[in-house]
């Protein structure tokens, strides 16, 4: 059995010498365990004093977060759904504070401080602002994750720089690390941290045996001690890490035992095999028809000689699980049987069609604007993909279907890479190039990881392709191995061999396959939209100098203008009169040569 993450925790809270308690926590305790994928949450609010419905504030910042973290799809990362879900409850309270008596003072309004701990997989993840603290004790050293949000006039004076809602904008504290077990996390508001020492909070816990009782001590010794503020401790304490692994996710498919023998023409789990569509030494793709419902799919089985490959089966659990989580007119759709699975395999939709790479074949000298439709289309599907913080990752013409009425449909989900489950998992470590490599992006060469702009730079060599049936930089992608290599890649204008063709299009296209990412579009869309209209910048720069659009060829030309200057000064050189005497001579003959 794979290990799963064990945790225990502890918490308490009081209002202590104040008369309302404004400090909040929430924790996800073993009676109410997380939604799949998406971690344990632990977290802290504190009131600001001056106000007297900051209490409601620090309420709603607590339940809020913890229901609305939640219900972020897990596809998305802790950092993107924690940060998404902060921003919307600071708009809420920014909102009703706006909407209050209080709205030209917001030292009155409804404002808090806010930490949260989201322990997910082997990695803890940490939001804040203001000056509540979380500490982490390991190996007998307490060190504090947070940073104070609070500015110093002088020793006795001091105000809060940053709190949930204070500003439209909040500037949230956020960084991850490597958990570890036996790893003791406290979360604390300033009424108890005051008034506690680091010295007595390592040997509270080492005698420590149940957290509740241990947080309840820190805010009574916190009271007794003189503190005029609200208390709150929580204390959380990893007992085992899971696994770095797919099972929670996958465990149905990896009780499967591997398919026997597939034969054309015969009946198998339900499904009548009618041909085979696709065979390799990693998987074979049938077309079938459900017994029960008539309809046509397509049956993926993987091969037994991945049953020691952890690795590709993991990509073969993460294809369909990608498919059930997005929904789009231009990706395949995964087919529900009425019936239970005995074997280890997956059932698509089947879609009849080519191709591209069969289709470009049938079609070498396609027209721009079908080949703008079929961007279109492609574009619509990787956006798809992005807004669920997915990189598709193997974008290429081979998996891009082509019905006979010009729709595509994307297929083949085994290299996508999911931001929710690359924190749950060393798969994005262990695979360095998951896609093809004429269409793989020079950052990936380099060991980077792919992001969204890595689909875009393959959109834009697929984009090349269909046009000039060539690659923009040829084999020389391949050949990237340092960042200083990426300035040997020049773009082969279209234009070179194509002069009719637009100069704004070519501009487009080069952008979007540009060596360094950060310089192609930030969103595919973007690139369609330029294909379609011609952007004021590329106008612009529509017929740049020669340096810029052939370097090479500009090089060369220099060199051999030089070479000819050289050879003519040369020649005036050996025909240069040996005396003065015959300078009127030598002047004579050089008009006369002129004028010839």
């Amino acid at each position: 059995m794979p290990a799963s993450l064990q945790i225990e925790s502890g918490a308490c809270s009081e209002a202590g010498r104040k008369p309302v308690n404004q400090d909040a926590f929430g924790l996800t305790t073993q009676d109410s365990p997380p939604a799949t994928g998406k971690g344990w949450v632990f977290a802290i609010a504190d009131g600001i004093s001056s106000s007297d419905v900051s209490d409601q504030a620090s309420t709603l910042a607590i339940q809020q977060f913890i229901q609305d973290y939640a219900l972020t799809p897990v596809e998305w990362s802790v950092k993107s759904g924690g940060l998404q879900v902060l921003r919307s409850i600071n708009a809420t309270l920014n909102a009703q504070t706006f909407r209050s008596p209080y709205r030209f003072d917001k030292n009155r309004g409804y404002v808090c401080t806010f930490s949260a701990l989201i322990i997910k997989s082997r990695a803890i993840h940490v939001f804040h602002l203001g000056d509540t603290r979380i500490y982490r004790l390991r190996d007998q050293q307490l060190q504090c994750l947070t940073e104070d949000h609070r500015f110093w006039v002088d020793d006795q004076h001091s105000y809060l720089a940053r709190a949930l809602g204070m500003s439209p904008q909040p500037e949230i504290d956020y960084h991850s690390e490597a958990a570890e077990a036996g790893d003791v996390y406290l979360l604390m508001s300033d009424g108890v941290f005051e008034h506690l020492t680091s010295e007595e909070i390592l040997q509270d816990i080492q005698t420590a045996s149940d957290l509740n009782r241990l947080c309840q001590h820190w805010v009574k010794l916190a009271h007794a001690r003189g503190s005029e503020d609200n208390l709150t401790a929580l204390a959380v304490r990893l007992l085992q890490l899971p696994d770095h692994d797919m099972a929670s996710l996958t465990q149905s498919m990896q009780a499967l035992p591997f398919a026997p023998a597939i034969e054309e023409g015969k009946p198998f789990d339900g499904y009548h095999i009618l041909r085979c569509l696709h065979h390799s030494h990693r998987s074979h793709v049938y077309l079938a028809r459900d017994l029960q419902t008539g309809t046509q799919v397509a049956l993926k089985v993987p091969s037994v000689d991945l049953s020691a490959d952890a690795q590709a089966l993991e990509r073969f659990y993460l294809e369909e699980w990608v498919a059930r989580r997005i929904s789009h007119r231009h990706i395949l759709r995964p087919y529900t049987s009425a019936s239970p699975r005995k074997f280890l395999y997956s059932v698509m939709h089947y879609v009849p069609g080519q191709t591209l790479q069969q289709w470009l074949l049938d079609h070498p000298q396609p027209s721009l604007e079908t080949v703008r439709q079929l961007v279109e289309q492609i574009t619509s599907a990787l956006e798809a993909f992005h807004r669920l913080e997915m990189v598709y990752r193997d974008l290429q013409p081979q998996n891009i279907l082509v019905d006979t009425d010009g729709q595509i449909t994307l297929i083949d989900f085994g290299a996508v890479s999911v931001a929710g489950l690359e924190e749950m998992s060393e798969l994005e470590s262990t695979v360095t190039l998951p896609g093809t490599l004429q269409y793989s992006a020079p950052e990936q060469f380099l060991g980077w990881p792919a992001t969204p702009q890595s689909d875009i730079y393959a959109l834009g060599v697929i984009t090349y392709q269909c046009l000039t049936g060539k690659l923009p930089y040829g084999t020389e992608v391949a050949k990237v191995k340092h960042p200083q290599h990426l300035s040997r890649l020049y773009y082969r204008e279209i234009r070179y061999t194509q002069p009719a063709f637009p100069a704004w299009v070519d501009a487009a296209i080069a952008r979007a396959v540009h060596p360094q990412a950060e310089k192609r579009y930030a969103q595919a869309s973007e690139f369609l939209f330029d294909l379609r209209k011609p952007n004021a910048a590329f106008l612009r720069h529509a017929h740049p100098p020669l340096l810029e659009r052939h370097p090479l060829a500009f090089w060369r030309g220099l060199s051999l203008l030089l070479a000819c200057m050289v050879i003519l000064l040369l020649g005036l050189l050996a025909h240069q009169p040996k005396s003065c005497a015959n300078v009127e001579q030598f002047a004579r003959k050089q008009c006369n040569y002129a004028r010839q």
